[in-house]
Formats: C-alpha cells, sequence, structure tokens
C-alpha cells in the first residue's frame, strides 16, 4: 500500500535452492514447539504470536491467555485480535496458520492465574515454550494494581512452569529501566528494596487509600509503579526460576518496527511515539529534556526476534531439546540480555526529534492542529515557563472562544492529559543510562547467517534516517488512521497552518507595540 508496508524477510528462489546456505536451528527448534504466550494482546505480544506463524509455519500450536474486560469478554477480544492491519502480511501468505491459535481463558492478577481445570491440563501437557510478556505498562499504575499483574502474575507463571511436564524454554519480558536510579545498568540480577513476599503482603493487607498514599514512600528512588515492580519481579525469576529453562529480555524504549511484517508498524503512543505525534500534531511545542543525552529505544520487531532466539539459545544450553538428547550445557545461571540500541547504535533526544520532524514535513498530517513550534528545554523553569506560554495560555484562549461561540471544546483539559504523560516521561528525557549488551552480542554471534536473516535484532546496521523515514509513515497510517493518498491536501493545510501562525505571531506583537506605545506616550 504505501511505504510503510516495505516487507522485509523475503524468501528468493534462487536463495531457497543454494545447497551452502545452513538451515535456521530457530526455526527447526520453533516448529517442533508448543507455545504460551501471556499479554499476547499487547503489543509486543501481538508481533511475537504473528511472528511465530509466519516465519515458523511448522509450529504445532500457540496457547494465549486472555482475559475479561468489564465491556469485552475474552472470546470477542479474542475474535477481535487477529482483525488487527498486523496480520494482513499473514492473511496473504497463510492464512490457515491462524487456526494454530488458542485461547486460554485467565488473568493474572488472580491466584492460579483464574485458570480452569481442563485449561491447566492442557497447558501442563502440551507446553513447551513460555514467553511471558504479561505486565501492566502504564507509568502511574496503582501500586496494587502493579504489583498484583507484574510481581504477583510473574509468581504465578513462575509456580506453573514449575509443574509444565515438557518444557523447553521460558522467557520473561522485563525492561531495561528497571534498576533506573543506578545510570549503568548490566546484564545481572540486581537485588531490589523490597522483597517479593513483603511487597505481595503489604498490596495484601493495606487498604487502597492507605497504600495510595504510602506508594511515594515504597518507590523510594524509582520513579513510577511500573519500573519498581518490574525490579521486584526479577527477584522472582531468580529465586524461584533457577532450575528452569528460563531466560530475560530487557527490552528499553519500544518504538515502531524496523520492518516486519510492515515498516513503521505502531500499536500504541506510548514514550516517543507519543511524544513524535503530539510534536507533529502541533499539540505538544515543548519538553523538559536534555537534548544532548542519549536516548535509548529499539524496533518492536527486532525485541521479538531476540525473544525467539533467547528461547532457542536457552532450550539448547539447557539441554531441553525435544530429541531428549544429552544436555549441551547444565547452566544454573539465568542468562539476562539488554536489547539496548545505545552501545552499539547510538542516538540523542536532538537527533530524535530533528529526524522526526524532518520526515513528517514530508508526510504532514491532515489532522494537524496548528503549526510546528517546539523548543525544548533542560531547566525546570525554562519549561514551565514556556508550558504555561506554549501549552495553558492557547488552551485557555481557545477555550474562551470556542465558550463565545457556543462550542465546547475543552482544549484546556485536553492539556491537563497532555502535561500528565509529560511529566510521566520526564525521569527519562532528563537522566542518561549506559547499557552494557555483552551477552545479547555473544547470543547473536551464535547465531547462524540463516537465524541472523530470519531473526534479526543487532542494532549495528541500523541507519537512524531510513529507520523514521518509515516510522513516522507507521505513525501516520497505523496510530493515526492517516493514508498516505491525503498526504497533498496534508501538505496544503500545512502551509495554511504556518501563514496563520506568522499572522498570529504579527498581530500578538503588533498589539504588545501598541500597548507600549500608549504607556509611554499617552
Amino acid at each position: 500500500m504505501d511505504t510503510a508496508e516495505r516487507e522485509g524477510g523475503d524468501i528468493t528462489a534462487a536463495h531457497m535452492i543454494n545447497q551452502n546456505v545452513e538451515p535456521s536451528l530457530i526455526k527447526q527448534y520453533i516448529e517442533a514447539v508448543t507455545v504460551f504466550v501471556t499479554g499476547a494482546t499487547g503489543y509486543l505480544g501481538k508481533l511475537l504470536v504473528e511472528k511465530l506463524l509466519r516465519s515458523c509455519p511448522g509450529i504445532r500450536k500457540i496457547y494465549v491467555l486472555i482475559r475479561d474486560k468489564p465491556n469485552q469478554p475474552c472470546e470477542e477480544r479474542f475474535k477481535a485480535f487477529f482483525e488487527s492491519a498486523l496480520f494482513d502480511r499473514l492473511k496473504r501468505e497463510n492464512v490457515q496458520a491462524l487456526q494454530k491459535v488458542s485461547m486460554i481463558q485467565g488473568d493474572c492478577m488472580m491466584s492460579g492465574l483464574g485458570l480452569n481445570s481442563v485449561d491447566l491440563q492442557i497447558l501442563l501437557r502440551d507446553v513447551n515454550c513460555v514467553f511471558h510478556c504479561a505486565s501492566t505498562m502504564k507509568f502511574n499504575e496503582k501500586l496494587s494494581t502493579a504489583a498484583l499483574t507484574n510481581v504477583g502474575g510473574t509468581k504465578e507463571f513462575v509456580k506453573l512452569a514449575q509443574k509444565m511436564y515438557n518444557l523447553r524454554s521460558f522467557v520473561y519480558v522485563s525492561t531495561a529501566f528497571l534498576i533506573c536510579p543506578n545510570n549503568k545498568i548490566q546484564e545481572v540480577f540486581y537485588e531490589p528494596t523490597m522483597t517479593v513476599d513483603d511487597l505481595l503482603t503489604i498490596v495484601g493487607t493495606l487498604k487502597e487509600d492507605v497504600l495510595d498514599t504510602m506508594t511515594p514512600i515504597l518507590l523510594g528512588e524509582w520513579p513510577n509503579t511500573y519500573t519498581f515492580t518490574k525490579a521486584v519481579a526479577e527477584e522472582v525469576i531468580r529465586s524461584e526460576g533457577e532450575d528452569l529453562p528460563i531466560a530475560i529480555v530487557r527490552p528499553s524504549m519500544v518504538i515502531g518496527t524496523v520492518k516486519e511484517p510492515v515498516a513503521g508498524w505502531v500499536q500504541n503512543f506510548n514514550g516517543v511515539s507519543g511524544v513524535i505525534v503530539g510534536v507533529s500534531l502541533g499539540y505538544i511545542r515543548t519538553l523538559q529534556c536534555k537534548p544532548n543525552n542519549f536516548v535509548d529505544m529499539v524496533p518492536a520487531d527486532y525485541v521479538v526476534n531476540c525473544m525467539i532466539a533467547a528461547a532457542w539459545d536457552i532450550a539448547m544450553r539447557k539441554g531441553s531439546n525435544l530429541n531428549n538428547e544429552i544436555p549441551l550445557d547444565n547452566i544454573r545461571d539465568i542468562p539476562i540480555y539488554n536489547c539496548v540500541s545505545t552501545p552499539d547504535m547510538p542516538i540523542r533526544w536532538s537527533s530524535c526529534i530533528n529526524l522526526a520532524l524532518h520526515h513528517f514535513v514530508t508526510t504532514p498530517l491532515t489532522r494537524q492542529a496548528w503549526h510546528v513550534i517546539f523548543i525544548p528545554r533542560s531547566s525546570t523553569f525554562a519549561y514551565m515557563c514556556l508550558h504555561y506560554l506554549l501549552h495553558l495560555t492557547p488552551a485557555v484562549l481557545a477555550d474562551f472562544f470556542c465558550y463565545c461561540t457556543g462550542r465546547n471544546c475543552r482544549i484546556l483539559k485536553k492539556y491537563a492529559k497532555i502535561e500528565k504523560f509529560l511529566n510521566g516521561l520526564r525521569y527519562f528525557t532528563t537522566q542518561e543510562w549506559y547499557f552494557k549488551n555483552n551477552n545479547l552480542q555473544q547470543l547473536w554471534e551464535k547465531m547462524n547467517s540463516e537465524d541472523k536473516r530470519f531473526f534479526e535484532f543487532s542494532m549495528k546496521t541500523l541507519d537512524w534516517d531510513f529507520y523514521f523515514h518509515t516510522y513516522v509513515r507507521g505513525l501516520r497510517v497505523y496510530l493515526l488512521r492517516d493514508s498516505l493518498e491525503t498526504i497533498h491536501a496534508a501538505r496544503i493545510r500545512c502551509q495554511r497552518l504556518r501563514m496563520l501562525n506568522h499572522c498570529t505571531l504579527i498581530a500578538i506583537g503588533l498589539v504588545l507595540l501598541f500597548s507600549l506605545y500608549l504607556k509611554w506616550f499617552w
């Protein structure tokens, strides 16, 4: 359909008949297993299911854990799961593969994961590979919800994995920022400030209002409940998963895909994507940020490929292969992979924003509200001044104008949400971390040429300029539902908004000059 649909990983006939090509060892492993995926309706989980079905057509089965929502039962959520445009390529190439996915009803926040006896026995008997992606990603989530989902849910899944008869690999998706109070993060376990049992006991005994009051004290140096509970959750893996074939993948900020299943696929406004969209629409005009700091972000399809490679690697290292061969390496240490960009292909916040805006100039948005103005500041005082000048003042004036004309726009209310979003990111836009990813690089070197082609995750060859070319189109097409066919109309609108912005500035300048004239000469 457009540039954002540039497909990667296609196999030519000549390549397939080349007798010198090594077979993909990862595909051989995955195609022989039954997989259980949690968090499948999330960004990474959905990409993982699609990748497994498309790249490993011989896979036996995929079970996905889905919970009921207040207004949407799990059956409806599972039906809507495959309606996403993410699966369009798979439907063209192998639509029958979708039949290999079955739903398991459950809930990470419930004891025993809320599984019924029939589903429990199916999982214990059939599952060979587990990908635990489920977590609450909200920075400002209540501590009770974050703890029960991220910590309690992980504890329940480890218990379940310990009972599985034929488990070969278990991959837990953590975050590279779990120990964010440290500015140097290696691929090792870090001691949390609170034990798993203590946290779950506090959450289970204190009333909600008391817990909310105590949350800042419990978090300590951690900026939010997400990173805090993920740090405690890794303690579950370390203390209770030692004898399991388990590995941890720690992605940093997850952004749009590089090429699979389409270039630029993105599903939410989290993190960098939300900032870029907000700036390009003309809503976000300032941000507290240190432009010279490095921002660590990694494409979502690279994270998914790393997860699959980690599952294969831990299965081989633990000797838990399908043929029951002699163990290759009876390791006890749990491998941790920092899936990050800074060590291999660093990029600063200034370059990130400039590249995004540069490419949005060629593909502006039809929903752009105002001419793009963006002035980041590292100083809190300077940022707050610009926030009041560029965000709140125009919002108040717009609401007043709408009120006078009988409309109800509530622009100021929208900016309250924007301010909450920016405040949640402030910690990450004003700090800088130095990551080590030696384990990740060793995993990459261990893979053969076919594995590297099918399951690419090395950041060393990524071209940020070309990446943003597809990323901003993906934001436009998949996130904002703004077809590339409307680019011409969007450019005309962009030019008009630019002229309107200039006229507004001139008018404000004239009013100020006239006010000064009246003050001094009258």
